[in-house]
């Protein structure tokens, strides 16, 4: 749950900081792994317009430096991640959506 009382950026990097949390406790390795990389990723979230299929673009919150090919966004309206791909055109939602470690790892 988002705590009001935090600005927007606040609450989205404590939604990931509770999700890399749990995953160090994982007994999985990969899962660790994964956590340690996005860590490295993470940068402070800002609003970006991400694009979706059909010229749809809604305002999200980028919350990893993108690799020059992906980067995992929050978006605000469905409450929860997605991985976008980077276009000319700026972030394109691909349909990976969920938490953003499972996000960062599909790749």
């Amino acid at each position: 749950m988002l705590d009001p009382d935090l600005s927007i950026a606040a609450r989205i990097s404590r939604l990931v900081e509770d999700e890399l949390a749990e995953a160090d406790r994982s007994d999985d390795m990969v899962t660790r792994a994964t956590a340690r990389d996005l860590r490295r990723a993470l940068k402070v979230p800002r609003e970006v317009t991400v694009n979706f299929s059909g010229g749809i673009t809604q305002t999200c919150w980028s919350v990893s430096r993108g690799d020059g090919t992906y980067r995992v966004v929050y978006m605000p309206r469905a409450g929860y991640f997605s991985l976008c791909v980077e276009s000319d055109f700026g972030p394109l939602d691909i349909g990976v959506h969920g938490p953003a470690l499972g996000c960062f790892g599909s790749v």
